[in-house]
């Protein structure tokens, strides 16, 4: 300890480490000061991590009451250290006091440490342990919550948008006022839709290096050190990335299930007709009100269909013009008119050229597919399947459609009639193979096909296993079953 200690005091002696404003120094005023700084902070983390958390606390007061720019981990695991100290604290007044410095600490650590914390971040997990720990105080907790996602926005952590819509919900169910559960639905599709964008941008960009990385490898232009060493980053980026979007879509799966019992149709197409006549010139508030509005599959109302309508044309994107494609999808659908198939073709090429991600592309593609097989048009529904599938190579659903394009059946020089059906299910068994969730339908779909007969075989000479092609404008090579 003694040379752990000489060592401190010559790395600091002489030149103290100074931080910025507001603090004056980093881990004291002076020499002395600086070195029991020092130990409080190893005495903090070494109790920290053995979950000593009373003997913890000692520590963590001393550095955050004389070094608050020392350590950032008297912040990073505040929430953890105190969340059992008040737990365990059984003196009602000493139980207040430890929720009083948990609320300390999120309203200063932006200040300290402002490269590694955010003013927002602080007041939604303030928020979500007021609400935790006193209940009371909700209208307040509410209104640091909505503050907290204004300045978050997509960086919003799930824990604090399940917290947020939680207290969101309560208070319409205390209040009886709808709009209350709805605004927040607004802000949280807005925002964990831009979130999940984020997330899949970083993800798309680190799995292509990775390919890169590889590519460079079987080239033999970089050797296997190299690529495990440079691939170790794009790895973990990848990893977290697509944690965090499995959480958020967990989040927006939850807030959508609680939302539907508050925001029927009806009910927002009212609110949203009283109120349209003052937001339509804020195309933010628009987007807002389109995207809740798309969610909860109220498309047919003249209220969303004048809000998209003002967004698309003003301020076209990917989502506007997916959105539009498949309300003109829904009217062809019905008129079979060319002018609503040209339309939605138009739209969804434009959803295609907007996109963003691979994920976009891939589900703007196989709208056009979905479109061009209601047209009849085959050929070109395959050719935008496969598109979707460069995008999304396990995209199931892609490889099911174009199984059904298959099992529409196909006039012309087969070498065996119904051949089409094995062709079929070879995109079938491709599906499932590729996307697991969706192998009960391509198994459903494999399982209507009707292949050639026996006898048809025999005059052939053909049995199973044998390799036969299909003519007309499928041209694939495909398997006797």
């Amino acid at each position: 300890m003694k040379k752990i200690l000489a060592i401190v005091v010559m790395v600091i002696s002489g030149s103290y480490l100074f931080a910025q404003q507001p603090c004056s120094f980093k881990y004291g005023a002076n020499e002395t000061d600086s070195i029991k700084c020092l130990e409080q902070i190893t005495i903090f983390r070494t109790f920290y991590n053995d979950k000593n958390y009373k003997d913890a606390y000692e520590a963590w007061q001393y550095v955050i009451q004389h070094s608050p720019c020392a350590y950032d981990g008297i912040y990073t695991n505040a929430q953890t250290l105190f969340q059992n100290l008040i737990k365990a604290e059984k003196d009602s007044a000493h139980r207040e006091v430890l929720i009083d410095s948990l609320l300390y600490t999120f309203d200063v650590r932006s200040t300290y440490f402002p490269d590694k914390f955010t003013i927002g971040s602080g007041l939604g997990f303030k928020a979500y342990n007021t609400i935790r720990y006193r209940k009371d105080q909700y209208e307040q907790a509410y209104n640091w919550f909505v503050e907290s996602v204004e300045l978050e926005k997509e960086n919003t952590q799930p824990a604090i948008w399940d917290a947020y819509f939680q207290l969101a919900e309560n208070m319409t169910k205390a209040q009886k006022d709808t709009s209350i559960v709805i605004e927040a639905y607004e802000r949280a599709t807005d925002y964990i839709d831009l979130s999940i964008l984020n997330a899949t941008k970083s993800y798309e960009t680190s799995v292509d290096a990775l390919d890169s990385l590889q590519a460079l490898f079987d080239k033999a232009e970089i050797d296997r050190l190299v690529l495990d060493k440079q691939s170790k980053k794009y790895v973990a980026d990848t990893t977290r990335q697509a944690k965090l979007i499995v959480n958020y879509r967990k989040t927006l799966a939850k807030i959508n299930d609680k939302v539907t019992p508050y925001a029927s149709c009806d009910v927002m197409e009212q609110l949203y007709t009283k109120k349209f006549e003052k937001i339509k010139g804020d195309l933010a508030a628009v987007s807002k009100m389109v995207n809740t509005m798309y969610k909860g599959d109220c498309t047919k109302s003249p209220v969303f269909l004048e809000g998209l309508s003002i967004l698309h044309k003003a301020s076209p994107n990917r989502n506007t013009a997916y959105m539009m494609g498949n309300l003109t999808l829904k009217n062809y659908a019905t008129t079979k008119s060319e002018e609503d198939f040209n339309a939605t073709i138009s739209y969804f090429k434009e959803a295609v050229r907007l996109s963003e991600t691979h994920e976009q592309k891939a589900d703007a593609n196989y709208m056009l597919a979905i479109t061009y097989m209601y047209k009849g048009a085959n050929s070109e529904a395959r050719s935008a399947a496969y598109e979707a599938l460069k995008a999304r190579p396990n995209m199931g659903k892609a490889y099911i459609l174009i199984g059904d394009l298959y099992a529409r059946g196909c006039s012309g020089s087969d070498e065996v009639p119904g051949a089409y059906a094995w062709a079929a299910a070879d995109k079938y068994t491709k599906a499932a193979a590729v996307d697991p969730s969706c192998a009960n339908e391509a198994n459903t779909h494999r399982a209507k096909l009707r292949y050639p007969s026996k006898d048809e075989l025999f005059k052939r000479g053909l049995k199973a296993g044998d390799s036969v092609h299909v003519g007309c404008w499928i041209q694939e090579n495909t398997t006797v079953r």
